[in-house]
């Protein structure tokens, strides 16, 4: 029996690796094309049925601070961590604390928006995108 070449063992786990990534890559990139999906829907449904959007504001890291933003939209979470704009982007409401923020505002991107808000977290901390998204509607059913 021969010993395996580690120079060729190390190249196929390299492209298992890649191999790997690019399947998780699409993975994500089909999941936020569902989610955007159900969020353009969501901002529709919100103005034929009036609800308002809200002015959003972000909190430090530490969540001692919040920051006024030049966004508006509807929180998704009580807690007022993440939300949708009226432009019908996702935003993770979360900012590095900042003297800078305290007098101007703080800037929040958008994100690609997940189909599983806070996936991975803590039991009871993850809440799929179309309950979060029917509760900002006022939808009583919403989980």
């Amino acid at each position: 029996m021969s010993t395996p070449d580690p120079a060729s063992w190390r190249e196929q786990r390299r492209e298992a690796a890649a191999v790997h990534a690019e399947a998780l890559e699409r993975r994500q990139l089909a999941e936020s094309a569902r989610a955007r999906g159900l969020i353009a829907e969501f901002v529709r449904e919100a103005r034929a049925r009036g609800v308002e959007p809200t002015p959003l504001r972000a909190r430090s890291y530490d969540g001692r601070h919040r920051y006024r933003t030049d966004l508006r939209g509807w929180y998704l979470r009580r807690d007022e961590s993440v939300a949708v704009g009226d432009d019908g982007e996702f935003y993770v409401l979360s900012v590095p604390a900042s003297l800078r923020s305290a007098l101007r505002g703080a800037s929040v991107p958008p994100r690609d928006p997940p189909l599983v808000i806070g996936a991975g977290g803590k039991d009871g901390e993850s809440l799929d995108l179309p309950v979060a998204l029917a509760r900002a509607l006022g939808d009583d059913r919403a989980g």
